[in-house]
């Protein structure tokens, strides 16, 4: 049962920074693509970040670009956000997801198609 486990929220000051982590068990952790969602109550989930199996290809939302990076460890089955300049709009419940498969391009931006998921980290930005 492969099993994902988000770490790294709390809350920060506008301006500051915060590394998100998500541990991956029970898989084949370097053949699955990832990426990262949000959700805030009565909000849809929104696509934040993705990256292929090796970290050749990479994916992010416009309003997170320059801002997030998205990084992944193979050998430590683990996968990351370094979030910077935060903002009061990203506060959120942020996610980690895996998916089996092959890179899709802008169809990583889809929560679809993800196959495992994580409980989630909150993370609240105060102004």
């Amino acid at each position: 049962q492969v099993q994902l486990v988000e770490s790294g929220g709390g809350l920060v000051q506008a301006g500051g920074s915060l590394r998100l982590a998500c541990g991956v068990s029970g898989g084949p952790f370097s053949r699955y693509v990832m990426g990262w969602f949000r959700q805030n109550p009565g909000k849809e989930r929104e696509f934040v970040a993705a990256i292929s199996w090796t970290g050749s290809f990479t994916s992010g939302a416009d309003s997170v670009k320059g801002r997030f990076i998205i990084s992944r460890d193979n050998a430590k089955n683990s996968l990351y956000l370094q979030m910077n300049s935060l903002k009061p709009e990203d506060t959120a419940v942020y996610y980690c997801a895996g998916r089996s498969g092959s890179w899709m391009g802008n169809r990583q931006k889809e929560d679809g198609v993800y196959n495992y998921w994580g409980q989630g980290t909150q993370v609240t930005v105060s102004s």
